[in-house]
């Protein structure tokens, strides 16, 4: 590792980035390097400006890949190498406002129904009954499980930041039988190591492969499990601010979002075509 390299893990860890920001960063800055096959203290701005439309017109990277490059140039010049580069001369560029894709109520049962193993199974139930994020799905312990007051602690989840959410008697009988099967240690979902946590990479293709058995044709990811959580609380009445407070979202305009999407906001609107004393049914070519 060089010294700059090192330099920079350095000042993430004081900073508390989580290890995935850590890991990633590093490799963003070190491709940016690689890509003009020098150090990246003797790169500047033009440089940054030539790498940012190589990742946007011939790599032609997912906008949350090119993203995260920003912020790890932005990060690198600003507190490892404390250069004088105006922050405008490495932008973010405009995101995308697209609304998540939401499951039926009927799609969650038959995605939960589906995995014949007892572990994909609960892990599922856990994502949605629990609103949980994947990474905080896969860190769970054992004594993140609160039964005395019936709450699941999410601990150092994004943000670095604690919180309680949901903890069913449902999905405590299911998490009780999964304990009964399995016998957990110490992590409540541990990978093949079972000092190490189950990976992200193998609870997105347990989800994969339950929305296959199901025969879903969206393209459901666990995040999707998530989405349905704050969407059906919403539809069940449940006001947004507790939402919020579930999913440990820092700003209540993020969980706003899922206004667009319930069916509370969309399907009880009436369509102004209804209030028409008109039959277009009766109407012929």
């Amino acid at each position: 590792m060089t010294a700059l390299r090192q330099r920079m893990l350095e000042d993430l860890q004081i900073r508390h980035y989580s290890p995935t920001t850590v890991r990633l960063y590093l490799h963003a800055v070190s491709a940016f390097a690689q890509h003009f096959g020098k150090p990246p203290d003797q790169l500047g701005a033009e440089q940054i400006r030539s790498y940012q439309l190589f990742l946007m017109r011939e790599k032609k990277v997912a906008l949350p890949t090119f993203i995260q490059a920003v912020c790890a140039l932005r990060f690198f010049y600003t507190h490892t190498l404390h250069k004088t580069i105006p922050i405008e001369r490495i932008p973010f560029p405009r995101r995308e406002k697209k609304l998540p894709l939401i499951l039926s109520r009927e799609e969650i049962k038959a995605l939960l129904q589906a995995p014949r193993n007892l572990r994909h199974r609960t892990l599922l139930a856990l994502l949605y009954g629990s609103g949980l994020r994947v990474a905080e799905a896969a860190h769970l312990k054992l004594s993140d499980i609160d039964t005395g007051r019936n709450v699941l602690w999410v601990r150092h989840g994004k943000g670095s930041k604690d919180r309680q959410t949901l903890l069913s008697p449902k999905l405590l009988e299911l998490l009780r039988q999964y304990w009964r099967a399995e016998r957990p240690q110490s992590w409540l979902f541990p990978g093949p190591d079972p000092s190490q946590p189950i990976s992200p990479k193998a609870i997105f293709l347990a989800c994969r492969k339950a929305a296959q058995l199901a025969g879903i044709s969206k393209p459901v990811h666990p995040h999707c499990l998530r989405h349905a959580f704050a969407t059906h609380l919403l539809e069940a009445g449940v006001n947004l601010r507790s939402i919020q407070l579930l999913l440990g979202h820092t700003n209540l305009e993020t969980t706003a979002r899922y206004l667009q999407v319930a069916d509370v906001a969309v399907r009880s609107t009436p369509s102004p075509l209804d209030s028409l004393d008109l039959d277009l049914a009766s109407i012929r070519p």
